[in-house]
């Protein structure tokens, strides 16, 4: 292959990968990557990748470091706050409905009600979840409140929060 060709498909290739970024020109499309910092004493950590494209909006998550075979409760919460050690400090659920504690996708349920992680053999829980049904920006919106894992599984029933236990891992929605 001639240098002028490597070249051009060395260009092509960069060209396609600005597509897929946030820019300038088109301010409806982002994607956020944050760090899931270990709170509560825990060795939990992982990253999210949040992803909008207009008023979709798209959570990946890979949460390492939990219990093998173990489920937790996940969660929007109010303030984008994980300064405490105990992230006490990112408040309670995002709830811009003023909805009772559910179990996500059911009718009644707070904005920041997310599905249970469960944890792999390895202690790995990964989520794939469709947010869409939440605003990016604005008092109703996700970008700059916290998500956070807890120590425990969620009851979906227990008001306001579900007796998910202490809070292990906390980041922030850029």
């Amino acid at each position: 292959m001639s240098v002028s060709a490597v070249r051009a498909a060395v260009l092509a290739t960069a060209m396609l990968g600005v597509g897929a970024c946030a820019t300038s020109e088109n301010p409806n499309r982002s994607l956020v990557i944050a760090s899931l910092e270990a709170r509560s004493g825990s060795a939990v950590g992982g990253q999210l990748r949040i992803s909008r494209n207009g008023k979709k909006i798209h959570l990946r998550a890979t949460v390492t470091g939990l219990e093998p075979g173990s489920e937790h409760g996940f969660h929007i919460h109010d303030k984008g706050d994980c300064s405490a050690p105990d992230a006490a400090s990112a408040g309670g659920h995002f709830n811009p409905g003023g909805s009772a504690h559910g179990r996500f996708g059911d009718a009644v349920h707070h904005g920041g009600d997310l599905p249970s992680l469960r944890a792999d053999a390895k202690g790995v829980a990964r989520a794939d979840v469709d947010l869409s049904a939440l605003q990016w920006e604005g008092a109703q919106g996700i970008k700059g409140r916290a998500i956070i894992v807890h120590g425990k599984p969620d009851d979906f029933t227990t008001q306001p929060s579900g007796n998910a236990g202490p809070r292990v891992a906390c980041a922030v929605i850029g």
